[in-house]
């Protein structure tokens, strides 16, 4: 899915407590607070617009971002995106692990001063699971709810009083499916987020346009919405704690290029870095580059030839530099890895070795043209010639991608004088064929794509993408005869126990076994891990950059503006 530990320190390493002293960039002179007048920070967004401001609907970055700034749900992920209370104060799970019950932080109210009460929670999340709301996230990331799915059929007319009850106001019980350990996790998601009902009553589906009205749960108000232009933000006088910053707008631009231009020329205070200005940002004291949740990979067809043996794609994975490929192909705006679960988050593996057992990434030659002459023997091939033709298939939208598989056929010609024929395709056309390879043997044979991490549990980087019958298991591991086919049913038991396993260090041991059988197997072949590089003006302090470029909605209450010195 194309929507951390910071490369770079923040600009200004000053103690909390020292407030308003000046660090070393500017010598002796003072940072003051600004005013609150003068407390905006200003957001440039390569954008067209906000999609939608319906924390049901928000799929897109842009969406997701601003619905983050208005509405909160029961969790949140902190700075460091670990889960903490957000509209729950606490909750605790039941001992068969399938009954979850929140405690509502006493005196919630709605930015309309209305108040909160875990009836308007149920309804919400009852909401986004209707038929009629048409959300194409809630049935994914509300799906361990009991009864969502008979929900969504249209079998019955409510989850409330049934999976989602409500014994009283400050009491949500949650029933789900399964037990499952990374339920949390998955509520941090917006589609669970709170909309005030009698909003909705009144204007149905159009109740985002009269959000000025109240209906906000999350620390800003919506003040103001131009199409294609502007979305200003205002704080939530009952939202605790209050953000310093008095006006957070998004600007949209057509372009990196447009928006990294408004930085430079000073009407706004963030933007991203394009890729062909990277050497010269890098320079500026105001450039950060931080690791996000997104890998980029290729994997294969487990049932079409050769990739249904593990050593012919071991041979292809052993014979990329990685390091090669992100300095010529990506000027090091990525990291080259061989993980699946990304530096940044929980679960993430310092020890993790490639399928040559070794951390190297710049690739081994000999051993992948040994690995591949003894697949080609277990298949009975004499030599190369023999391999039925490869097609790498790959999106054409960005075009970074298509130097990157340039490259990789070249490689794979060098180092084991294979040809493989190179096929870009629109990204809704290879989302489509790459749905279709799922137990098909006449599928896609070999394809790239990336993965960007929805929230951050091992679960969405492991079971979601490996186990049995998993929608995103569409190269076929462990659904198929290979030798290793019984092996890789057994990872998949592992991931299954691991998803349910409520023992956090157990449960993060046993996934990062599984990944490095994952990786030894070359379920995928991880090639780069995405950063954020932007520029941010020094004015702006407080923020603790992470993997999901978010903001947690209590950080709001430590971001703040301080005036340049004279």
């Amino acid at each position: 899915m194309p929507n951390k530990n910071a490369l770079a320190k923040l600009l200004f390493i000053c103690p909390l407590l020292l407030l308003f002293t000046a660090c070393s960039l500017f010598g002796a002179s003072q940072l003051v607070k600004a005013p609150a007048s003068k407390q905006t920070y200003t957001i440039a967004q390569v954008s067209a617009g906000i999609d939608t401001f319906d924390p049901a609907l928000a799929h897109d970055p842009t969406s997701i971002s601003a619905v983050r700034m208005l509405f909160t749900g029961l969790v949140a992920l902190d700075n460091k995106l670990q889960i903490r209370p957000q509209i729950a104060q606490s909750w605790q799970q039941s001992s068969d692990g399938s009954t979850w019950t929140f405690y509502l932080k006493p005196g919630l109210k709605f930015s309309d001063g209305t108040p909160l009460s875990s009836k308007d929670v149920a309804y919400s999340i009852d909401r986004a699971l209707q038929p009629a709301t048409q959300s194409t996230v809630a049935p994914v990331y509300l799906s361990l709810i009991k009864d969502s799915d008979q929900l969504l059929a249209g079998r019955i007319s409510t989850l409330l009083g049934d999976s989602l009850q409500t014994p009283n106001d400050t009491t949500l019980i949650i029933q789900t499916s399964k037990k499952a350990a990374y339920f949390l996790s998955m509520l941090t998601y917006t589609c669970s987020y709170v909309v005030e009902k009698k909003l909705v009553t009144t204007y149905g589906t159009a109740f985002t346009q009269h959000l000025a009205e109240g209906g906000e749960t999350g620390p800003f108000k919506l003040a103001q919405y131009i199409p294609g232009q502007i979305a200003t933000f205002v704080p939530n006088a009952y939202y605790d704690p209050q953000p310093q910053l008095q006006r957070v707008a998004f600007t949209f631009y057509h372009s990196p290029n447009d928006a990294y231009q408004a930085y430079l020329n000073g009407a706004v205070d963030t933007a991203d870095v394009p890729i062909t200005n990277i050497a010269d940002a890098k320079k500026r004291n105001d450039f950060f580059q931080v690791p996000q949740l997104w890998t980029n990979y290729y994997t294969m067809n487990y049932l079409v030839k050769p990739f249904d043996n593990i050593h012919i794609r071991q041979a292809f994975a052993l014979a990329i530099d990685k390091v090669a490929i992100a300095k010529q192909v990506w000027n090091n705006t990525v990291l080259p890895t061989n993980h699946i679960v990304p530096q940044g988050m929980t679960g993430y593996n310092a020890k993790l070795t490639g399928p040559d057992g070794t951390q190297n990434l710049t690739g081994n030659a000999t051993l992948a043209r040994a690995l591949l002459t003894q697949g080609l023997k277990e298949e009975g091939y004499s030599n190369v010639s023999q391999l039925p033709p490869i097609t790498l298939t790959y999106a054409t939208h960005v075009s970074n991608f298509d130097q990157e598989v340039k490259m990789l056929q070249q490689t794979w010609q060098n180092v084991l004088t294979i040809t493989v024929s190179l096929q870009g395709v629109d990204y809704n056309t290879l989302l489509d064929k790459v749905t279709a390879a799922t137990n098909n043997a006449n599928g896609l044979q070999f394809w790239g794509l990336a993965w960007v991490g929805e929230y951050p549990d091992p679960q969405d980087w492991l079971t979601l993408q490996f186990d049995r019958g998993a929608f995103d298991n569409t190269m076929n591991y462990g659904q198929n005869t290979s030798a290793n086919a019984a092996k890789q049913q057994m990872i998949q038991q592992q991931l299954e126990a691991a998803d349910a396993d409520t023992q956090s260090d157990r449960r993060i041991q046993m996934y990062q076994q599984a990944e490095q059988q994952l990786v030894t197997d070359v379920a995928w072949l991880p090639m780069e891990q995405v950063t954020a590089t932007f520029l941010r003006t020094p004015y702006i302090v407080g923020i603790v950059d992470n993997g999901q470029s978010l903001i947690p909605p209590d950080d709001w209450a430590n971001i703040y503006r301080v005036t340049p010195p004279m």
